[in-house]
């Protein structure tokens, strides 16, 4: 992949309207448009068709989770033309069949950690303190998971891509959100577990999500530029 394919930026924006605006403005600067909540649930699965008809490649991050049958009757309504796609992957195994349902072209990534938890957080859902205190060993089992159930690849953070490509080989897909360059900061920032985009393409990531950073700029375009800057250098 060129510089350019690695970067991925969310549409985290209200309506449709607005899509357009960073489409039209970031579409020679990024890989892949990211179609999230926010965006399908005010313009359902006809936005989806809106991007497959400009051919707009992008990456369905809904982060479907249910029981296989239910997965794979939704799945068949919105995943044709992505490229990506995220699911839970805590069934393992039993969801071999909704994950080889999906494909069709589309590569599968399992959610393992979502990047804004920290060990407090984790203590406080349940988890087992040996993987609550060390995220990256519960990103490692949750990505076996994924592995099992038939996954392409996971969304992890970057701090964590290198232990995944070490345990599962170059080929399984890492996807990190949470990207902070040192150049651009986010007052009141949500996310705990971030990287800048040198620090995880070094580690092994594949694509980087790039959101605030970019959309928030006074230019994007250019912002969106200086981070393929970043990472072609980091892949040198």
């Amino acid at each position: 992949m060129q510089p350019r394919e690695r970067l991925i930026f969310p549409l985290d924006v209200p309506n449709q309207a607005e899509a357009q605006k960073f489409i039209d403005l970031l579409r020679g600067e990024v890989g892949l448009f990211k179609v999230g909540l926010e965006l399908f649930m005010a313009e359902g699965p006809a936005f989806l068709q809106f991007l497959a008809d400009r051919q707009v490649d992008y990456f369905l991050d809904l982060k479907f989770h249910d029981i296989p049958a239910t997965m794979i009757a939704a799945q068949a309504k919105v995943m044709k033309g992505a490229r990506l796609a995220t699911v839970h992957i805590d069934q393992g195994i039993k969801m071999r069949r909704a994950i080889e349902a999906s494909k069709d072209g589309c590569k599968i990534l399992g959610v393992t950690v979502l990047t804004h938890l920290g060990p407090d957080d984790l203590l406080a859902m349940g988890v087992a303190p040996e993987y609550a205190h060390n995220p990256t060993k519960l990103v490692l089992l949750r990505a076996g998971l994924a592995r099992e159930a038939g996954c392409d690849g996971v969304v992890c953070a970057g701090s964590e891509a290198r232990a995944v490509k070490e345990a599962f080989g170059a080929d399984f897909l890492v996807v990190c959100p949470a990207i902070r360059p040192a150049w651009a900061a986010v007052p009141g920032d949500d996310q705990t577990r971030i990287t800048t985009p040198t620090q995880a393409i070094q580690a092994g990531a594949d694509y980087l999500v790039v959101g605030r950073p970019i959309r928030k700029a006074p230019d994007p375009a250019a912002a969106a530029r200086k981070v393929v800057a970043e990472i072609a250098a980091a892949l040198s």
